[in-house]
């Protein structure tokens, strides 16, 4: 039992609350998610179970769309409608004010992380310490947003869909375009349409089933290691080259020449699968393919970053 279940994560649940519970469901040894939820938040949230786990930091890596709504007017200490309400504004903005403000965020820019956020600050999260009155300024740190399309407005409520790379909060988004109107804001819901290239057309609900069915919905809809990282170059081996990679080898010119495409560059991630479409390794290119030929066969190629046991995906 190796791969990913994609979960439609309800709201008041945790993130953990989650993964405990697949967990207990499918019986796994492993479980984690990835791109931590707010317990208000709801949609996507991948599972990885058993060796699927050792892909958690790749995953975690993809962009991500949201469906938000904003409530104009009222500040928290949280910045959602889960926290104790710090201002009010009676102050009434355009829509042409509101678009305008969104628009303004599109691009890269720098969002302080929450008070109340899994940041972590001298090894512990930064929400632990707010618990206890302790308020730490955190440096700003660059986001990109792709995106923002605004749904509807029905004032003082503003929803938007929204295309953000890895770390950023929509929660301080909201907080920002508050700012910038000049009648503050926070988040009153959050959904997450996209995590990379899992949808939220592929996402299982936890609710309305007995352990028994929703197991065999899950396995039945868990995506095997092979379909996963799809925009990595996959290299087909044999399996006696899989076994060297898995007691330690290091790719060498000679061994992956002629299994390499031309066009891979120092730095690109490749991963390497066996002739079944199993996953073997995921390595990182040292030596540009087009250089192969210009140095000695016995130098490194490729520097293997993760290596995945010899087990069925």
């Amino acid at each position: 039992m190796n791969g990913v279940v994609i979960i439609d994560k309800p709201a008041g649940m945790t993130s953990h609350d989650v993964v405990s519970q697949v967990k207990k469901i499918l019986g796994a040894k492993k479980a984690g998610h990835t791109g931590t939820l707010d317990p208000m938040a709801t949609g996507v949230l991948p599972v990885c179970l058993n060796e699927a786990t050792k892909l958690a930091r790749f995953l975690s890596d993809d962009n991500k769309e949201y469906l938000a709504t904003m409530l104009l007017g009222v500040q928290t200490d949280t910045l959602d409608t889960e926290g104790e309400i710090t201002g009010r504004s009676d102050k009434v903005v355009s829509v042409e004010e509101i678009k305008a403000a969104l628009s303004r965020m599109v691009g890269i820019i720098k969002q302080v992380p929450p008070a109340y956020s899994a940041v972590k600050y001298c090894g512990e999260p930064l929400y632990k310490l707010a618990r206890r009155g302790i308020v730490v300024e955190t440096a700003p740190r660059e986001v990109e947003i792709q995106y923002i399309i605004v749904e509807d407005i029905t004032y003082p409520r503003v929803t938007f869909r929204v295309a953000c790379s890895k770390g950023t909060y929509i929660r301080t988004l909201c907080a920002d375009v508050g700012d910038l109107l000049g009648c503050g804001a926070c988040l009153c819901s959050l959904r997450r349409l996209r995590s990379g290239f899992f949808s939220v057309d592929m996402a299982i609900p936890l609710e309305n089933s007995f352990p028994r069915e929703k197991k065999e919905e899950l396995l039945g809809k868990m995506l095997p290691l092979g379909n996963l990282l799809p925009l990595l170059t996959a290299i087909e081996i044999e399996d006696g080259f899989a076994a060297r990679l898995r007691d330690g080898f290091q790719p060498s010119v000679e061994a992956i020449k002629s299994h390499v495409p031309p066009f891979l560059e120092m730095g690109d991630m490749i991963k390497f699968v066996s002739r079944s479409g199993c996953l073997v390794a995921i390595a990182e290119m040292v030596t540009p393919v087009s250089n192969f030929s210009e140095i000695d066969e016995r130098c490194q190629a490729a520097r293997i970053v993760r290596v995945f046991n010899n087990v069925q995906n």
